[in-house]
C-alpha cells in the first residue's frame, strides 16, 4: 500500500468512526433519523449546507472548468451570492411552515401548501430526477479523486462501490447526525486545501497569481474573454438567474433547513454561506494554474486537472491528505442526497402514492429499503460514464428550479394558486427541460433566425418561464375552489 492510499483509508475510517459515534443516546425515529431532531444551531446547519457547497463539485469541477473554459467558469463564482440574497427572505418562511406542522421530507412541503398527494407525488420524481442526477456527480467525484490520489492502485469503479457502502452503512445506523458529524471535519480540511493550494501553485509555478493570468494571456488571449457563441455572456447570465434561482431547490439543501432549531438559524445560516464563494474562487486558480503546465486534458478528464497538478508538485503522502479530504467531500453530500432521496420515497411515493395509512414505523422502514437502492441507481448512471461534473450540475438545477414557481407563489402574503396549477407548471417546465437536455432540443434549433442572444439563452430558464405562465394561466382560469393555497404562519 503506497502513502497516499494508505493516508486515504485512514480519512474513510475516521469518517466511519464518526458516524458511528453520532448516534450515541439517540433513539431513531424517522424525524430523529431524517433532520436530527430539528434541533441543529447555526453552524450545524451551516455545515450540512456547506456540504452541497463543498462537495466534489467545488473539489474537481470548479478547477476543471477553470482549466477548460475560461470566463465562462465564473457563473459558478456568480450564482451563490444572488441565491443566498433569496434565501436570506424566503427559507426562514419555509422552515416557520415546515416546524409548524412537522414536515419531513421536500416534498411534505408541497402536499401540505396545496393539500394534495398527487403534487406530492410529481415534486418526488422530480426531485428524485434531480438527485440521482447530483449523486452521479459525487460518485463520479469520489472515484476521480481515490483512483488518481492513490496513484491508480484503486480502479474509480471500486471506489465508487466502497463509497457507497461506506455511506449507505452509516446512514442507516445514525442517519442524518453520522452526516453532520463528518461535515465538521471535511469542511475545515477542505477550506485549508483551497487556501494553501489556491495561493501556493500560482506562486510556485508562475511567481503570483498576476504572473499567472499574464503568462495565460500570453499563450491564449481569449481564453479570459466569452465567445461569440455557445457559452458567451448571453448563456453565462442566464445561467447564473437559473442555477441561483433554484439554489435552495436541491432536496438535500430544504432537509438542512427542516433540522435547523429556529428561523433565526436558518437567516444566520445565509449570512454565513457567501463565505464558501471564497473556497471557489481559490480553487479556480488551482486550475488555471494547471491549465499550462498539465495540457492537453479534454472532455470529461478537464476534472482531472487538480490531481494533475497536485501529483506534479507534491509528495504522495500530502496527495493523499488531498484525495482524504476529497472522499469527505463525495461523501457528506452524497449521504444527504442518498438519506434525502430515501426519505421522500418512504415518505411521499410510498405513503402518498400507495399506502396512506401507513405508520410512522412503516415508512421509516420504507425510507431504510429505498436507500441502498436508490445508491445503486446513482452507481449505474455514474459507471456509464459521459459528461463532465459541472454539465451534470447544470441539468440537475434545471430540472429542479422547475420546483420554484409552485414553491413562490405559495409564500405570496395572499395565497394564490392551486394543485392543478402546480402540477401543470411543473409538468410544462419538466417537459422543456427533458427536450433540451436529454432530448438535444435547442433554441438554435427551434428559433433558427433568431438572434444570437436569443439563442443563447440557458433553455433552463426559458421553461422556468413557460412554467411560471402556464400556473398562472391554470389558476387564473379555474374556478374560485382552486385559489387555495395554505398561508406561511407568521413570524414568531
Amino acid at each position: 500500500m503506497n502513502a497516499a492510499l494508505l493516508v486515504i483509508v485512514s480519512f474513510l475510517v475516521l469518517a466511519v468512526v464518526l458516524a458511528i459515534l453520532a448516534r450515541r443516546g439517540r433513539k431513531m425515529s424517522l424525524e430523529q433519523w431524517a433532520l436530527g431532531g430539528r434541533g441543529l444551531g447555526t453552524v450545524m446547519v451551516f455545515l450540512l449546507m456547506a456540504g452541497e457547497a463543498f462537495s466534489t463539485f467545488t473539489f474537481l469541477g470548479a478547477s476543471g472548468w477553470a482549466y477548460s473554459k475560461g470566463a465562462p467558469t465564473f457563473y459558478i463564482l456568480a450564482y451563490g451570492p444572488v441565491g443566498f440574497v433569496l434565501a436570506f427572505w424566503m427559507l426562514p418562511a419555509v422552515w416557520r411552515y415546515a416546524s409548524a406542522h412537522k414536515l419531513v421530507s421536500f416534498s411534505d412541503f408541497f402536499a401540505h401548501k396545496y393539500q394534495s398527494r398527487a403534487l406530492s407525488v410529481v415534486v418526488s420524481l422530480v426531485a428524485l430526477a434531480g438527485m440521482v442526477a447530483l449523486l452521479t456527480i459525487q460518485l463520479r467525484g469520489l472515484g476521480i479523486i481515490v483512483a488518481q490520489a492513490s496513484y491508480g492502485s484503486i480502479a474509480p469503479s471500486v471506489s465508487i462501490w466502497i463509497g457507497v457502502a461506506v455511506m449507505v452503512g452509516y446512514l442507516l445506523f445514525s442517519g442524518i447526525h453520522g452526516s453532520a458529524s463528518i461535515a465538521v471535519v471535511k469542511d475545515v480540511l477542505v477550506l485549508g486545501l483551497a487556501v494553501f493550494l489556491g495561493i501556493y501553485l500560482p506562486w510556485h509555478y508562475y511567481g503570483g497569481i498576476a504572473p499567472m493570468f499574464q503568462a495565460i494571456h500570453a499563450e491564449n488571449p481569449n481564453y479570459f474573454s466569452f465567445p461569440k457563441e455557445g457559452l458567451n455572456l448571453t448563456w453565462y447570465n442566464s445561467t447564473v438567474l437559473l442555477t441561483a434561482l433554484g439554489y435552495y431547490l436541491y432536496p438535500f439543501n430544504l432537509t438542512s433547513v427542516f433540522t435547523a432549531k429556529s428561523a433565526q438559524a436558518v437567516r444566520r445560516n445565509t449570512i454565513l454561506m457567501p463565505l464558501y464563494t471564497i473556497v471557489i474562487a481559490l480553487l479556480f486558480m488551482v486550475g488555471f494554474a494547471a491549465m499550462l503546465k498539465v495540457p492537453g486534458l479534454k472532455g470529461a478528464d478537464v476534472d482531472l486537472a487538480l490531481f494533475g497538478l497536485a501529483k506534479l508538485t507534491f509528495d504522495p503522502w500530502f496527495v493523499g491528505v488531498i484525495g482524504g479530504a476529497g472522499v469527505l467531500t463525495a461523501l457528506v453530500p452524497g449521504s444527504m442526497i442518498l438519506l434525502t432521496a430515501s426519505t421522500i420515497i418512504g415518505k411521499n411515493v410510498y405513503k402518498e402514492g400507495f399506502a396512506p395509512q401507513a405508520t410512522d414505523r412503516q415508512v421509516a422502514r420504507a425510507a431504510r429499503i429505498a436507500l441502498p437502492l436508490f445508491a445503486l441507481v446513482g452507481v449505474y448512471f455514474v459507471l456509464r460514464g459521459g459528461a463532465t461534473i459541472v454539465s451534470i450540475a447544470i441539468f440537475a438545477s434545471s430540472l429542479l428550479t422547475q420546483l420554484l414557481p409552485s414553491l413562490l407563489f405559495s409564500l405570496l402574503p395572499r395565497s394564490f394558486g392551486s394543485k392543478q396549477a402546480a402540477i401543470a407548471g411543473i409538468l410544462a417546465g419538466g417537459v422543456m427541460v427533458g427536450l433540451g437536455t436529454l432530448g438535444g432540443v435547442s433554441l438554435a434549433q427551434l428559433f433558427p433566425h433568431a438572434s444570437t442572444m436569443v439563442k443563447s439563452i440557458n433553455i433552463g430558464l426559458v421553461a422556468l418561464a413557460a412554467n411560471a405562465i402556464v400556473f398562472a394561466v391554470v389558476a387564473l382560469a379555474g374556478p374560485r375552489a382552486w385559489r387555495r393555497v395554505e398561508l406561511v404562519p407568521a413570524a414568531a
